[in-house]
């Protein structure tokens, strides 16, 4: 298996492969325990270098980059989907793209989680700040690290270092737009944030059925909104809203 992969179990014959793109400093480990709850889904979680398994390999810092090199190792079974948040649904976007424009076999769908449309707007970067004004910016936007993050300083500049580099692809992301995407998408967003990155908009990246999905919750509404976010997933009720 690629060493880009991660997974629960193998899953014989599986109606659907569903690849998760974690979010900023995020690890796939949350969305590979969805295979506990998905029969007959393969749930494969995507390793990034720089963390985790992965830690003496250096971070990739651009969108291209990552992108690139994840073609270039993972094959993607079909028939197969994407799900990202937050970061992970700009990674996810970009690959659908790039596997367009390289002539390789597109998703059957795109889940798209609390993930802001391109173009994108942002007034201010914070990848280059020093290590503490880098840190409270970070855990005023998504929350505080957890306390044994926090109190141990080899953790921190771990988690430090994989938020930075996560951090310098989103701000350095400059999205050529292109075609839109013949895939379906599902946008999902919690509510608190719905009006904030208005993911109605991803509606123009694809001449496919759309359907947007909001769940009670911010952030990380996924969490406390775990099953009937499953449901969506297993289900793929894009068609049915869509249509």
């Amino acid at each position: 298996m690629s060493r880009w992969l991660a997974s629960r179990r193998k899953v014989p014959a599986p109606t659907l492969n569903l690849y998760c793109f974690a979010h900023a400093g995020g690890a796939p480990g949350e969305y590979v325990l969805w295979a506990d709850h998905l029969p007959g889904i393969q749930v494969w979680g995507i390793k990034l270098p720089g963390r985790a398994a992965r830690q003496n390999e250096p971070p990739l810092r651009r969108m291209t980059d990552l992108v690139d090199a994840l073609l270039a190792e993972v094959t993607f079974e079909e028939p197969f989907a994407l799900f990202g948040h937050s970061l992970g649904g700009l990674v996810a976007f970009e690959t659908a793209r790039a596997l367009r424009d390289h002539g390789l076999p597109q998703p059957e769908q795109l889940f798209l989680s609390a993930a802001p449309p391109p173009p994108l707007s942002r007034t201010t970067f914070v990848h280059t700040l020093p290590d503490n004004e880098f840190q409270a910016e970070t855990e005023r936007r998504w929350g505080a690290l957890p306390d044994r993050v926090r109190d141990d300083p080899k953790l921190l500049a771990l988690a430090l270092n994989t938020f930075r580099s996560d951090v310098e692809i989103f701000e350095t992301y400059e999205p050529v737009l292109s075609e839109p995407l013949d895939v379906p998408i599902t946008a999902l967003v919690g509510d608190e944030e719905r009006d904030e990155l208005r993911i109605d908009l991803w509606a123009n990246h694809t001449t496919g059925p759309f359907a947007l999905h909001s769940f009670p919750g911010g952030h990380f509404y996924l969490r406390a909104q775990r099953d009937p976010l499953l449901r969506v997933l297993s289900t793929r009720e894009v068609v049915r809203t869509a249509s």
